[in-house]
């Protein structure tokens, strides 16, 4: 096909363009084949097949190719397969934003959180956002900054609170540093106070039944970096998990597990899963915690005041200083 210009697709879209072809789209990159696509669809193939071609006249480009693997998207179909992920969750958000205002509310805001982040700091960001009458339907998601940053990108969720890692892509995002936490190991009362009677000895850590959060997690790459500058391997976790409940209980429970969380984490598990903070002083501190919203130029206004929460719940945060033994007891 030939090249067309902008404003031609755009004439081209405008009069033709259907929410069921952002599906079809959608579903071609799923299943990779048009056949199972007419299968899911309860059509024929050639309907599925016609469908795509109308697609790819008004676009003026191939937007898949077929190969021994199945259909792949073509580079241009890359672009329109996000766009159309976009869309699609922006009519879901239109319709939320419909069912609040039925229901009451003035706006339903999606929040990503990474697990890590303080329940209290975002109960208060939510309870300034809409002060006096005004309610407001919020969803917090949880998952890791990767994944959040996708389901930004694809308009899944309005604002993240993430860790991104220094090779994470934040091209076409706002993202701005809301605090710092520095890190703490925790353990069992019975086993924080053995290790607190002996310095801290990396060698003698690595043996002991790490858990840690999922690969790839920014503070999972930091620990494995600080045994690897010790010259050890960094520690295989007995469990790999993102959950502070189950980090809180088996650490609790064992008298070899042992975890490094924020200390803010940390603190709260004392107080409610009754595990212990090794009073070890560490020299290095976690990436920090970022806000990250799209570039749009039109924001929404529960956007904007919800991010301006954000920043005043979190102007206090500070690091916290070296926890002292009495955290032992």
């Amino acid at each position: 096909m030939s090249q067309i210009s902008a404003e031609l697709i755009t004439r081209r879209l405008a009069g033709r363009l259907k929410m069921r072809h952002l599906a079809l789209l959608l579903e071609i990159e799923r299943q990779g084949s048009l056949t199972r696509v007419a299968q899911r669809m309860a059509t024929s193939q050639p309907a599925v097949t016609n469908a795509l071609l109308e697609l790819e006249d008004m676009f003026g480009t191939p937007l898949f190719e077929r190969g021994s693997r199945g259909m792949k998207a073509t580079a241009q179909g890359e672009v329109v397969l996000s766009r159309a992920r976009a869309m699609l969750q922006d009519l879901d958000q239109m319709a939320m934003d419909m069912e609040a205002l039925a229901r009451g509310r003035d706006a339903h805001l999606h929040i990503g959180a990474i697990p890590f982040t303080s329940g209290r700091l975002l109960s208060a960001a939510i309870r300034q956002t809409l002060p006096g009458e005004q309610r407001l339907m919020v969803t917090v998601h949880h998952g890791t900054t990767g994944e959040l940053l996708d389901r930004l990108r694809d308009h899944g969720l309005d604002i993240v609170i993430g860790r991104p890692t220094a090779d994470t892509d934040l091209e076409g995002l706002n993202h701005e540093v809301l605090f710092h936490q520095s890190p703490r190991l925790i353990a069992s009362r019975g086993l924080a106070s053995r290790l607190a009677s002996r310095r801290l000895d990396w060698a003698m850590l690595v043996a002991l039944d790490w858990i840690l959060g999922p690969r790839g997690t920014s503070l999972r790459a930091q620990v494995a970096d600080i045994f690897m500058q010790a010259g050890l391997a960094p520690p295989s976790p007995m469990v790999e998990s993102y959950s502070s409940k189950i980090i809180g209980e088996m650490i609790a429970s064992s008298e070899r597990a042992v975890s490094i969380v924020p200390a803010d984490l940390a603190e709260e598990l004392v107080r409610v899963a009754g595990v212990a903070i090794v009073p070890y002083s560490f020299d290095w501190k976690l990436a920090p915690v970022l806000m990250l919203s799209r570039i749009q130029t039109d924001p929404r206004p529960v956007d904007t005041l919800f991010m301006a929460a954000l920043r005043n719940a979190c102007a206090g945060v500070r690091a916290a200083p070296p926890a002292p033994a009495s955290y032992l007891y």
